[in-house]
């Protein structure tokens, strides 16, 4: 196994230097990585072709050559490697947390970070990043050529943070926020499972009866001519519709879900919809405190960061997820630059409840308001996981209840005539 020299730093800004025995540069790189070091210089000991040049991290990849990193970026876009995922973004600001803390140069930091990702589409990005901060560009700028990747909140906070002079601060806000939000879309995603996986099998089962059972059962039913209750009648003819015309109705349905998201597509549908989703039966009430949860949570880490608040609230109405209150929190920014207070603005959109209205309050007086705020998303975010228990221990019942209905129809639908024909040879 080839034997490698290194030099970097580590937490602290000190300079470090030892051997390591890996496959590839990449190898110590990441191991490096992984022992929160930050490599400079790679090289590989005993080869009269590397020994005397550095071997940059960055510029390697499991083969070591720009084809082979061209090839590897392609046939991970093929396999849907392409899309940066959330455990990625936060992984990053963690480590760019820990590099600009240390002191790091912003170039140096990020070049050592692009060559420790398996990420082939976030590797490319990092490298574009580095391309612009060589060129001269801020860091925000440059993350901001990618808005797919880096939203809104986040620019805004490495603007912040490049402006205040605490960008390491910045990194780690935006790290703590990724995983929060990461942690809610989980337990959202926990709570409607269960649910989504058995309407799926029940639909599955439906269309597996309606389609190879119930005309089976038409087929022997028509030759011995009995009377048919009429629930075995209604499922007979369901099954005759669905067969002559299922090309209509998947046709039918893959209009309906074009047009619905094509509706979504749209400024007034998406608001609409938005709006809509906050009246649902059981779920509506998770809909809106996540979403005030993400208000309160973003509104604290900008105004923290020293993000004016008119400004404050233009980023975070595009982060909150919901185009109803996005809107309502326009409202409240055109309230402030009319020169009125936050609590009045926050107090006018009918948002809010008396409990966080009142703190939104005291925090004005006190001058507090990121603090409270961040308390107000705390809040908020106890309250969506009650709440996300009690919907899967209400949802359980209905489910239950809707599967019997089904069982009972089917049942009747198919035993009745039998029995009576039964009865009728007795």
């Amino acid at each position: 196994m080839p034997n490698f020299h290194y030099s970097g730093r580590d937490n602290s800004g000190a300079l470090v230097s030892g051997n390591i025995d890996a496959g590839t540069a990449d190898d110590v790189a990441a191991q490096l990585f992984g022992d929160r070091v930050t490599p400079i210089e790679i090289n590989e000991i005993g080869s009269s072709k590397k020994s005397n040049k550095p071997t940059k991290s960055s510029s390697n990849s499991g083969a070591g050559t720009t084809s082979d990193i061209t090839t590897m970026e392609s046939i991970g876009a093929f396999f849907g490697g392409s899309k940066v995922e959330v455990d990625d973004l936060i992984m990053f600001s963690r480590q760019m947390f820990s590099l600009t803390k240390a002191g790091l140069p912003l170039d140096r930091a990020i070049k050592g970070l692009e060559a420790s990702l398996d990420n082939p589409s976030f590797r490319k990005i990092l490298r574009d990043v580095i391309s612009s901060l060589e060129n001269g560009m801020t860091l925000a700028t440059a993350l901001g050529r990618h808005p797919k990747v880096f939203t809104r909140l986040y620019l805004s906070l490495i603007h912040v943070g490049e402006n205040t002079g605490q960008l390491d601060m910045a990194f780690k806000e935006v790290g703590k926020y990724l995983e929060l939000e990461k942690n809610t879309k989980k337990q959202v995603k926990s709570a409607t499972r269960y649910p989504m996986f058995v309407l799926g099998a029940i639909t599955i089962a439906l269309g597996i009866i309606t389609t190879f059972v119930i005309p089976v059962f038409s087929e022997t039913f028509a030759r011995l001519g009995a009377d048919l209750p009429w629930q075995t009648v209604v499922l007979m003819e369901t099954s005759n519709f669905v067969l002559k015309y299922w090309p209509l109705l998947i046709g039918a349905i893959a209009a309906l879900v074009f047009g619905f998201f094509s509706y979504l597509g749209t400024e007034k549908g998406r608001h609409n919809w938005d709006r809509r989703k906050l009246k649902f039966p059981l779920a509506g009430t998770v809909f809106e405190r996540v979403a005030l949860g993400r208000f309160a949570r973003t509104f604290s880490m900008v105004m923290r960061a020293g993000v004016p608040i008119v400004q404050g609230l233009n980023v975070v109405a595009g982060a909150v997820g919901n185009a109803y209150i996005s809107r309502k929190i326009y409202q409240m920014r055109e309230g402030i630059e009319r020169g009125e207070s936050l609590h009045r603005t926050a107090s006018n959109t009918r948002m809010f409840s008396p409990l966080v209205l009142q703190m939104i309050a005291v925090g004005e007086e006190t001058g507090t308001v990121d603090d409270l705020l961040s308390e107000v998303a705390d809040f908020y975010d106890a309250e969506v996981e009650y709440d996300l228990k009690r919907l899967g221990d209400a949802i359980e019942p209905i489910l239950i209840t809707f599967i019997a209905g089904l069982v009972l129809i089917l049942a009747l639908g198919v035993f009745l005539p039998i029995w009576d024909l039964n009865t009728a040879v007795q």
